[in-house]
């Protein structure tokens, strides 16, 4: 018999950019298809997307993909989906009403049209040959987040992404764990699970203690109040109306991605606004500033956002004044902390009333599980491997620790791949059958994949120090270095650095003399930037970009 192979196309120690490859012989299932969001090392970069490079080569084999399941509606899991799927034939692509909803939002921004199957219900779906799969009901911070069992040849695999154990839910509908045993009745083989909240040994606090705070944080506000929140936390923004209801407040929705979302639920009845609560974000002056309760997408501080562009007075509806009060119902994603203080920041100089998780911490709950529920994930499954998945290195070691081997798993039984290995997976054990080179693919306005190392290494040198351009005269083939000008950008001022330009021209001169009169106008080029950049770090301890231009005349 064959093995199950699997691959994270993501990588592994990462929490975003979720696609995972499962491959039996001739077949390939997908689950999830989402971006990553680049650090401060990727400047420009808007988003990125997982490598595909593995499954277009196995799809030029003669593999065929059978079908695309998807487990919430976040965009670390569905955001890929418009990058993607132009590049890879049609096949089916399963989800739940709402990420089903929320997937074909994505694909309709980019005018890409592909069919998403909505899967409601505890049937088990027969995909293909070697292929099927259910979904779990699970509570996250987005509704209708599900589990995914699938059934291969080899054994059942628990795919558990995102999930949090919420014994509160708002809307009621809680992790269907009665399903999850049952399924685990028959065995199974192998359960990724959720590992990023593993550092947190208490429960996770429900969804529900969230409202009564926010509620509080609302009260007795002069102005108005600005609730900014991730677009896609329904359930938050039902606290949100729940509150501005009670306390005679109209509500209006700022921002593309919270008022699509808004759109998508209320269509499939995911979210209930009063009749008369809502506000058109364009009658908005209509309303008295005390009545009113704007929720705004931006929580992280995104450049470009509606809360950011509000917060610089750049927004042509939204203006903020020390009267209203701005709360911020999201925690900070690791990497966007200086965007996403630098508006709380903002505010606060503007004698802004600003309030935030580490000054009220029940202003935002996780939609992640902590530890303890981890563990009873673990015991109620019972499989035979874990893999922990959806958190950094250091999640992952740490569930091996405080999760599995309590649980009573070896680390033989404890699967901590590293980016690009491929597993092989049977009843007889796991071992790594492939290693896969995988390089996630930037997302640099309408460019994909355009955006590599040199470029971003060259962003990253324009950042710190700055870059000087060398215009060289030519005439006849003999450089006229009298007339040769400096110019520089981020650098040092130039009309204040008569020594440092004097210094540049000198060297430049003494570089172009040593050379050959044959020598290539690239390789000399080159000569310069190397030199140079050498001899200008001797002397000023920074490394500026060199371009050297050779004008003909």
């Amino acid at each position: 018999m064959s093995k199950l192979k699997l691959l994270p196309l993501g990588g592994m120690g990462g929490v975003t950019q979720n696609m995972y490859v499962y491959q039996y012989e001739n077949e390939i299932l997908l689950v999830d298809c989402g971006i990553g969001f680049p650090d401060m090392y990727m400047p420009g970069v808007d988003t990125l997307i997982p490598d595909i490079n593995y499954v277009l080569e196995q799809l030029e084999r003669g593999v065929k993909i059978v079908g695309m399941v998807l487990s919430h509606g976040h965009d670390d899991h569905i955001g890929a989906l418009p990058y993607l799927l132009g590049d890879l034939p049609n096949f089916p692509i399963y989800g739940s009403p709402l990420t089903a909803g929320f997937a074909r939002d994505r694909l309709a921004d980019k005018k890409l049209d592909r069919e998403i199957q909505v899967v409601d219900g505890k049937q088990t779906i027969k995909v293909s040959e070697h292929f099927s799969f259910k979904l779990i009901t699970m509570t996250h911070s987005v509704p209708d987040t599900r589990h995914v069992v699938i059934e291969t040849p080899v054994g059942r695999i628990y795919h558990g992404s995102d999930f949090k154990l919420d014994k509160h839910p708002v809307d009621g509908i809680l992790s269907d764990m009665e399903e999850a045993k049952k399924v685990a009745e028959d065995g199974i083989l192998l359960a990724l699970i959720d590992s990023l909240r593993v550092e947190q040994d208490t429960w996770t606090r429900s969804e529900s203690e969230v409202g009564p705070v926010l509620e509080k944080e609302m009260t007795n506000v002069k102005g108005k109040i600005l609730v900014t929140l991730m677009s896609s936390h329904l359930h938050r923004i039902q606290q949100v109306i729940n509150a501005c209801e009670k306390l005679g407040r109209q509500v209006v929705f700022v921002g593309r991605s919270v008022e699509q979302n808004v759109t998508s639920a209320n269509l499939l009845k995911k979210l209930h606004i009063p009749l008369g609560l809502q506000v058109d974000k364009n009658h908005i002056n209509e309303v008295p500033d005390s009545r009113l309760c704007v929720i705004i997408a931006g929580s992280q501080g995104q450049e470009g956002s509606s809360l950011v562009r509000a917060v610089y007075g750049e927004h042509r509806i939204i203006q903020i004044t020390p009267e209203d009060k701005v709360i911020f119902s999201a925690n900070v994603i690791p990497g966007n902390e200086i965007n996403y203080y630098a508006a709380i920041d903002e505010l606060s100089a503007n004698k802004v009333d600003v309030v935030y998780p580490e000054i009220n911490s029940g202003v935002h709950s996780s939609g992640h599980a902590s530890c303890p529920e981890q563990r009873e994930m673990v015991d109620a499954l019972g499989a035979k491997y874990l893999m922990p998945i959806g958190g950094a290195d250091r999640h992952r070691a740490l569930f091996r620790k405080l999760v599995a081997s309590p649980a009573g798993y070896d680390d033989n039984h404890i699967l901590l791949p590293k980016t690009g290995e491929v597993l092989g997976i049977d009843a007889s054990g796991v071992q790594i059958v492939d290693e896969v080179f995988l390089n996630a693919k930037a997302v640099d306005g309408l460019g994909i994949g355009d955006v590599g190392p040199v470029v971003l290494s060259d962003r990253l040198s324009l950042s710190k120090a700055g870059i000087i351009v060398l215009v060289l005269p030519r005439i006849a083939g003999r450089f006229e270095l009298a007339d040769m000008q400096v110019v520089s950008r981020g650098f040092v001022f130039m009309k204040e650095a008569d020594e440092v330009v004097a210094f540049i021209k000198e060297k430049t001169a003494e570089i172009i003399g040593e050379e050959k009169s044959n020598i290539k106008e690239d390789e000399l080029k080159k000569k310069i930037e190397r030199r140079l950049a050498k001899r200008l770090y001797k002397v000023i301890q920074r490394e500026p970009m060199i371009v050297p231009v050779i004008m003909e005349l």
